[in-house]
């Protein structure tokens, strides 16, 4: 079936345009100037955009569906404006056989709602001491190698598997946290972290594990013989975390970064509370850090912005701040968030914003870049810039809570399409 939407503003990496009447048919966008369609939609006053692409989610399938499995995490990412979604392996049991990424390539295939692509454990059982089957987990659709809530301790492993990741055409990902520095911190050490009287995890942790990752990034590119080693570094949140890997872009160094909705939005004072609602992992940090990120973003040297997404039970982020774990859902509200947070209040280019979610991510993965052109897919998104509150209650993901709980945010996705068939609707 082909439809029209008319009258609507056009924005991806390349810049804003329109009015325009775009055509959809055959999973492409046939025309910008419009034609026949069965069905037509006015999007007078709405933005269209190229589908979001998640590099980081956590969609808990296998063994912790309680929390979130793939139906609500990808209905969740679909309302969120995502039609491609980067799942992270630290599930139970770990992500590191090839039958269990087939395994989940083809439930997310029959749901019919965002994409799935399962990144893989970069070592078995996550355990940081022998190289999961990095060949074959990619030939079942592993699009990322990561061992995602928890660290590479062995620089010796990590290089052996940038080398071989290498030779794969994959990437690499990182959670750059030292963690003999973290220790038990619960929230960013400082002054704070001492008046509460709990734990800190420094900001020194993540620099210095940065810094160490990449000098085993120089290793391993001295190294490689086939395809270059590629490092990804996940939730940067540091001030001094982004001076590094500024340097090492410089420098020319295959090095690519993200960051979080909640690590650019908010601080470590909403601790102050003592509300584990604001845990995570790395945890907030201080304004200057913030403003940092926001300025990593409009550089460059902060490739895309990826979710996090951390969902749990709603029982165990009521436990205290020192037991409650990790981890904030957000898939549905992180474009809305900054769109108002970022775009609307701070005068964030959009355009750059979209590409953030759009090119960035594609970029991180080696995917080439999707722009509303003719003849382009139409994965796309419809966004209202109508303020709404953020309802946690109405959440398709089990994580029924949010931080910016009762926030009143613009940007709403009100159409996700996945190659031109639509896998979120909230047209009025």
């Amino acid at each position: 079936m082909r439809f029209l939407i008319k009258n609507v503003l056009l924005v991806d990496a390349q810049g804003q345009r329109g009015p325009a009447d775009v055509l959809i048919g055959e999973g492409l966008i046939l025309s910008l100037e419009g034609g026949e369609a069965e069905e037509a939609i006015d999007g007078a006053g709405l933005l269209l955009a190229p589908g979001f692409l998640d590099l980081h989610a956590h969609l808990r399938e296998p063994g912790q569906e309680v929390k979130e499995d793939l139906a609500t995490g990808l209905l969740a990412a679909a309302r969120g404006g995502y039609t491609d979604v980067v799942s992270m392996p630290n599930t139970t049991p770990p992500i590191d056989a090839p039958e269990v990424v087939k395994a989940l390539k083809e439930k997310a295939a029959r749901l019919g709602l965002a994409r799935l692509h399962p990144a893989a454990a970069l070592t078995l059982g996550q355990e940081g001491k022998a190289l999961a089957p990095l060949g074959l987990l990619k030939q079942a659709g592993a699009v990322l190698f990561t061992d995602d809530g928890r660290t590479n301790e062995d620089a010796g492993v990590l290089a052996l598997g940038l080398l071989q990741a290498a030779a794969l055409g994959t990437p690499v990902a990182v959670h750059a946290e030292d963690t003999s520095l973290r220790r038990g911190g619960v929230m960013n050490d400082g002054a704070l972290a001492d008046a509460l009287g709990l734990p800190g995890n420094p900001p020194e942790a993540e620099a210095a594990r940065i810094a160490r990752d990449l000098e085993v990034l120089r290793y391993a590119l001295r190294r490689a013989h086939g395809g270059t080693p590629r490092l990804h570094v996940q939730h940067l949140s540091t001030q001094r975390g982004l001076e590094l890997l500024r340097e090492a872009k410089r420098a020319g160094l295959p090095v690519t970064a993200e960051a979080t909705p909640h690590h650019l939005t908010l601080t470590e004072e909403t601790l102050r509370a003592l509300d584990p609602l604001f845990k995570v992992a790395p945890p907030l940090r201080t304004e200057a850090d913030r403003e940092a990120l926001v300025e990593g973003l409009l550089d460059g040297t902060i490739d895309a912005i990826a979710t996090d997404h951390a969902p749990h039970t709603q029982a165990e982020k009521e436990l205290d701040l020192l037991r409650a774990p990790f981890g904030i859902p957000n898939l549905e509200v992180a474009f809305p968030l900054l769109y108002t947070e970022l775009h609307l209040k701070g005068g964030f280019p959009l355009s750059r914003l979209v590409a953030l979610f759009t090119d960035g991510p594609r970029r991180v993965l080696g995917l080439p870049p999707l722009h509303l052109a003719v003849g382009a897919e139409a994965s796309l998104v419809l966004l209202d810039p109508k303020e709404r509150p953020v309802d946690p209650s109405r959440f398709a993901s089990k994580a029924r809570y949010s931080p910016w709980a009762g926030w009143r945010l613009g940007g709403w996705p009100v159409l996700t399409l996945v190659a031109g068939r639509a896998v979120h609707r909230a047209l009025e």
